[in-house]
């Protein structure tokens, strides 16, 4: 169905059956009731903070027995969704960013990973300095930059020199 075609039938329905709709979608799908609950009372910072949390429990877990599950899809899926709340850039950089950091802090804390892994994170540091540099936020993100250098060097698969050689990109043009 297009907008357009959506548009068309809404117009058609009266306020109560509108009113329904919403309230149907509101108690069925939980993403329209989240997006719904942040609509009326906007608290982006507590919403950062949750999908921050989401990424981060994926690399370091707070449960009693430590097991990270490292699924770079779910990490992605809380940044997609916190993105449609239409965030502020910095929050927005700030949660790309703690995907490639935990990444990256990872591999120093527990040694080599897959090239899978390593291509994964690769591409999630990225991102994240595209988005940053594209926001004109390089210089409030450069030490956390430097960080993700400093945690990739020990690791092996040419990861180390791909993400230092990614971040003098970004900091030395």
């Amino acid at each position: 169905m297009s907008k357009s075609a959506l548009k068309k039938h809404l117009q058609s329905l009266n306020k109560d059956q509108i009113i329904e709709t919403v309230l149907e979608m509101y108690d069925g799908i939980k993403p329209v009731k989240e997006y719904l609950e942040y609509y009326l009372q906007p608290d982006e910072k507590a919403m950062f903070e949750k999908y921050k949390k989401l990424i981060t429990d994926e690399f370091y877990p707070t449960t009693k027995s430590f097991n990270p599950k490292l699924r770079f899809s779910v990490a992605r899926k809380a940044i997609a969704d916190f993105r449609t709340l239409k965030p502020s850039p910095e929050l927005l950089a700030d949660l790309i960013l703690t995907l490639a950091e935990q990444a990256c802090e990872f591999t120093y804390d527990f040694g080599d990973m897959t090239e899978q892994y390593y291509n994964s994170a690769y591409n999630n540091m990225k991102a994240a300095l595209e988005y940053i540099k594209k926001n004109d936020l390089l210089e409030n993100y450069q030490l956390r930059c430097e960080d993700c250098v400093k945690w990739a060097s020990p690791c092996g698969y040419g990861f180390s020199a791909e993400i230092s050689q990614l971040v003098y990109d970004y900091y030395n043009e």
